[in-house]
C-alpha cells in the first residue's frame, strides 16, 4: 500500500534517499533469518500438499470470491437450519426480541435493553426483523453477508489488490472459526465497516474517520482503532473534525427520537458487571474455582445474561479494572506520541498503534466475551496488506486465538462454564496469546521510535 504519510512517502529507495539528505528511513528492515526458514518450511510443506495448480488457482484474485461463496454459503445454511423451525441463534434471539418490541426510547421492559449497546447498532437490529419474526435470523444473516462482500470488494479492488489475496484468505479462514459469533452478533455488522474505514484511512483519513465514528457508535471498540488514527493522521484536525460530525449527527437523531436520556447506557452498564468468566485477569480464579480453592465459583449474572468469576478479590478487581483500562489506554497513546516525534512512518505506526489500542481494550477489560477477537481481524487484515513479512507473526497468534475461541465457544462452552480443567487450559492459552499478541504490538510500536532515533543520529554522524 503506497505509503502517502511517511517522512519520504514511501520505502525501499524512497527511504534510502530520504536518508542521503538527511532525514532518518521510515523504518529499518529486520533481521529475517528465522522468518525466511520459517517461510520455508510452511512453502515446503505447501508445495508436498498442494499441486502447482491448486496453489496458482489460490493466488488469483478471483479465487477469493469462490472461497467467500463457500464460507457464506456454509453459515447461512447453518444458520438456516434455526430458520426453519422459526429459531434464532444465540444473541440474535435477543435480537429479535427487541425488533419485536419495537423501538423503544425508555428501553422497555425487559431486563436487557438495546441500549447495551450504542445507539446505531438498533439499526440492523431492528432492520433485520423487516419481514418478520420468522426470517430474523435469515435477514441477519444476509446483513452481514453484504457487508462482508463490500469489504472484501474494497479489499481486493482498490491500489492494494496486488498484495491483498493472502490477507483476503487469511480473512475467510478466521472467519471459518470465528463466523459462528460473528454472524450471531453485533461485532459482525462492525468489523467489516472498520476494515473498510482502515483500508480508507490513509488516502482519504476523513472518510476513514467518518465509517470509523460510525463502527463506534454500533460498538464500542472501534474507537481504539480511531483513536490510533488521530495521533498517527497528519490531518488530525480533520480526522476529529468528521468524527465529531458523526457524533453530533447520532445524538441529535437520538434526541429527536425522544432516546437521548439512554445514550450513555451502554457505558454506565458496564460499571455494574462483575469479572466475566473469560476476561484475561478473570485467569486466576478460573483456576481456583477448577481446584475449588477459597470458595471460588463460576456463575451465571442472570441480569445481563453473562457468566462471571466469584471469589475473593473479584469484586474490587471489577472495581479496578476501568481505572486500569483507562491507563492503559493512556500508556498506550503516550507510545504512539513518542513514536511519530520520533519520526515513525505514520502508516504503519497506524496499523500497529490500531493493533496495540485494540488488544489493549480486550487484554485490559473486565468482560472477555469470545467475540471480542473478532475486533482483531480488520487490522490484521489490513496490517497483512501493508507489509506481509512484518505481520505474520500477529496474523499467526490471532489464527492460533481463533481456534481457541472456536474450541471454547461454540464447542465446549458448557464444559468450561462448570469448570472443567481441560477447557480452563485452552482458555489460559487463548488468554496467554492475547497477552502475547499486546507485547508483540507493545515492543513493534516502541521499536518505531527507538530504531527511527538511531537511525537519525546514524544519519548526523
Amino acid at each position: 500500500m503506497p505509503c502517502s504519510w511517511c517522512c519520504c512517502g514511501g520505502r525501499g529507495a524512497a527511504c534510502t534517499g530520504s536518508a542521503r539528505r538527511g532525514r532518518p528511513p521510515c523504518s529499518p528492515a529486520r533481521s529475517p533469518e528465522i522468518s525466511a526458514a520459517l517461510r520455508d518450511r510452511l512453502t515446503g510443506l505447501r508445495d508436498t500438499l498442494l499441486p502447482a495448480r491448486a496453489v496458482a488457482w489460490f493466488a488469483r484474485p478471483s479465487s477469493v470470491w469462490w472461497g467467500f461463496a463457500v464460507v457464506h454459503l456454509y453459515f447461512l445454511g447453518w444458520m438456516m437450519s434455526f430458520v426453519v423451525h422459526g429459531d434464532a441463534f444465540s444473541d440474535t434471539e435477543q435480537y429479535r426480541r427487541w425488533a419485536m418490541a419495537g423501538y423503544d426510547p425508555t428501553g422497555g421492559a425487559d431486563d436487557i435493553s438495546p441500549w447495551v449497546y450504542p445507539v446505531l447498532a438498533q439499526i440492523p437490529i431492528h432492520l433485520a426483523g423487516i419481514a418478520g419474526p420468522g426470517p430474523y435470523l435469515l435477514v441477519w444473516t444476509l446483513i452481514i453477508t453484504v457487508l462482508n462482500a463490500v469489504a472484501l470488494a474494497c479489499l481486493t479492488r482498490g491500489p492494494w489488490r496486488a498484495r491483498s489475496v493472502l490477507p483476503a484468505w487469511w480473512w475467510l479462514v478466521f472467519t471459518v472459526f470465528l463466523g459462528y459469533l460473528g454472524f450471531a452478533r453485533v461485532e459482525g455488522v462492525a468489523a467489516p465497516i472498520v476494515l473498510i474505514g482502515l483500508l480508507c484511512a490513509t488516502g482519504r483519513p476523513v472518510l476513514g474517520s467518518v465509517l470509523l465514528s460510525i463502527a463506534t457508535w454500533i460498538k464500542v471498540w472501534p474507537a481504539a482503532v480511531l483513536l490510533a488514527l488521530v495521533i498517527a493522521c497528519r490531518q488530525r484536525l480533520q480526522v476529529v473534525a468528521a468524527g465529531v460530525v458523526v457524533t453530533a449527527v447520532v445524538v441529535l437523531g437520538t434526541y429527536l427520537s425522544g432516546g437521548i436520556a439512554r445514550i450513555a447506557d451502554f457505558l454506565v452498564n458496564q460499571g455494574e458487571r462483575g469479572m466475566q468468566l473469560e476476561a484475561t485477569f478473570s485467569t486466576p480464579w478460573v483456576w481456583l474455582s477448577v481446584l475449588d480453592v477459597a470458595g471460588a465459583r463460576m456463575a451465571d449474572n442472570v441480569a445481563i445474561n453473562s457468566t462471571e468469576v466469584y471469589g475473593p478479590g473479584t469484586e474490587i478487581t471489577a472495581f479496578l479494572m476501568q481505572p486500569l483500562l483507562v491507563l492503559a489506554v493512556l500508556a498506550g497513546s503516550a507510545l504512539l506520541a513518542r513514536a511519530l516525534r520520533s519520526g515513525a512512518e505514520r502508516e504503519e505506526l497506524l496499523y500497529e498503534g490500531a493493533l496495540m489500542m485494540t488488544t489493549v481494550f480486550i487484554v485490559f477489560n473486565k468482560v472477555g466475551s469470545p467475540q471480542f477477537m473478532i475486533w482483531l481481524a480488520p487490522v490484521v487484515v489490513v496490517g497483512l496488506v501493508h507489509d506481509r513479512r512484518r505481520w505474520r507473526a500477529p496474523a499467526a497468534l490471532l489464527m492460533g486465538i481463533a481456534v481457541a475461541t472456536f474450541v471454547i465457544y461454540p464447542l465446549f462452552y458448557t464444559p468450561l462454564i462448570h469448570a472443567h480443567p481441560v477447557m480452563a487450559a485452552v482458555l489460559t492459552v487463548r488468554n496467554a496469546l492475547l497477552v502475547l499478541l499486546l507485547w508483540w504490538s507493545v515492543q513493534r510500536t516502541v521499536e518505531l521510535g527507538s530504531a527511527t532515533r538511531a537511525a537519525a543520529r546514524t544519519v548526523d554522524a
